[in-house]
């Protein structure tokens, strides 16, 4: 009982806590523009109001996900963030972000692909921002290495991998930070702990201080959720399993060659939710 009770007034910590900050973070144009001299330090030049934000909400539709994307002299940049779980596939999303991007920008200034008039495109610039270890992964990836053993195809996609460095730059903060949080919720769990324990290590640190120290509240607040989307999905996912499991032991019973217990055992139910499965398939018979 008294573990239930903690289990309720333990919050549980959203799964796309870093993703959240990620975007709260780079949406504030003071930041945002530090993001892009890490990257573009000759540019001496830019300003807050020469950046234009132009992150897609929703991208692939699910949320679970960060893209963000931004328009300056004439370059049209793509961060893409990849959790610490490797895979190229990343590369699929920045081709439908790139392609979603071009559509809304053309749409913005008017501009009719469909005509004569060859139409005016920002320079695209594309980077994956990695919160994993490196390990042997390489520091730039490609469509056509990855998915197509570098055949000569007709379309292509390139993206700049960032991994953690020895730099004291807004990314590598970043990815800092989403190491602290990984190395927090071993310890804790996904709990409201974890996330001020997160804040704590890191402004001690001077990981995102400013930040952090200025939006506190905020910060907890994005990254925690009763009820999450990845939550939701797991429980969809269970009671579509539950119900497959459920057909199975139909059809087994029918037959009739095998045990409760053996049917128990090969799908996953209970004897007693077996039983009264039995029950409900001899009315019907």
């Amino acid at each position: 009982m008294q573990d239930d009770i903690k289990q309720t007034q333990e919050v549980m910590a959203k799964r796309t806590a870093k993703n959240s900050v990620f975007l709260d973070l780079f949406q504030n144009k003071s930041y945002l523009l530090k993001l892009y001299k890490t990257l573009h330090p000759e540019d001496t030049k830019a300003t807050e109001d020469s950046l234009t934000d132009v992150t897609i909400e929703n991208v692939l539709t699910d949320n679970l996900y960060n893209d963000l994307g931004f328009i300056v002299n004439n370059k049209l940049m793509i961060l893409i963030e990849a959790q610490a779980t490797w895979t190229v596939n990343i590369l699929v999303r920045i081709f439908l972000y790139l392609a979603q991007s071009y559509h809304e920008y053309f749409q913005r200034t008017s501009q009719n692909y469909y005509k004569s008039k060859k139409v005016k495109m920002p320079k695209p610039e594309l980077y994956v921002i990695y919160t994993g270890n490196k390990g042997r992964k390489p520091d730039k990836i490609s469509l056509s290495k990855e998915f197509f053993e570098s055949a000569d195809i007709d379309i292509e996609v390139k993206a700049k991998v960032i991994y953690e460095s020895d730099k004291d730059d807004i990314i590598n903060q970043y990815i800092i930070f989403c190491k602290i949080f990984n190395e927090q919720t071993k310890q804790h769990g996904m709990t409201q702990k974890a996330v001020t324990e997160t804040i704590r290590i890191c402004k001690d640190r001077n990981v995102l201080r400013e930040y952090l120290a200025g939006r506190e509240k905020e910060v907890v607040t994005i990254m925690m959720s009763l009820f999450d989307e990845e939550q939701i999905m797991k429980s969809f996912i269970r009671s579509e399993r539950h119900d497959a499991d459920v057909e199975t032991a139909k059809r087994l019973l029918k037959m009739g060659k095998l045990s409760f217990e053996e049917i128990a055992s090969g799908t996953g139910l209970t004897i007693e939710e077996v039983k009264e499965i039995e029950a409900e398939v001899m009315q019907l018979a």
